[in-house]
C-alpha cells in the first residue's frame, strides 16, 4: 500500500469523530481545521496486519510538529 500523502504536501487536520476520542485524539482536536505541511512519513508493518503510515506534520502558523495518521488529515487544495 502506497502512502496517501507525500513529503512537502500541504494538508488540513481533520480529527476523527468526537464520540470515539482517546487521550491522544483529544490533543489533536485542538488542531482541527489547521493547515500544515508533511515533513516526514513512516510506514508501520505490524505482524499479521495491514501496513499503515504515520506522518510528521508541521502545523501553521506556529510551526509546531505533530504526528498524524492518514485518516486525521485531508489534502489542502487551496
Amino acid at each position: 500500500m502506497a502512502a496517501k500523502y507525500k513529503i512537502g504536501q500541504r494538508i488540513i487536520v481533520t480529527p476523527g469523530k468526537a464520540e470515539a476520542l482517546s487521550t491522544r485524539d483529544s490533543d489533536i482536536a485542538q488542531y482541527a481545521g489547521h493547515k500544515g505541511r508533511v515533513m516526514d512519513l513512516y510506514s508501520l508493518n505490524p505482524p499479521g496486519r495491514i501496513a499503515f503510515y504515520i506522518y510528521n506534520v508541521e502545523i501553521e502558523p506556529d510551526k509546531k510538529g505533530i504526528v498524524l495518521y492518514e485518516d486525521e488529515m485531508q489534502p489542502d487544495l487551496t
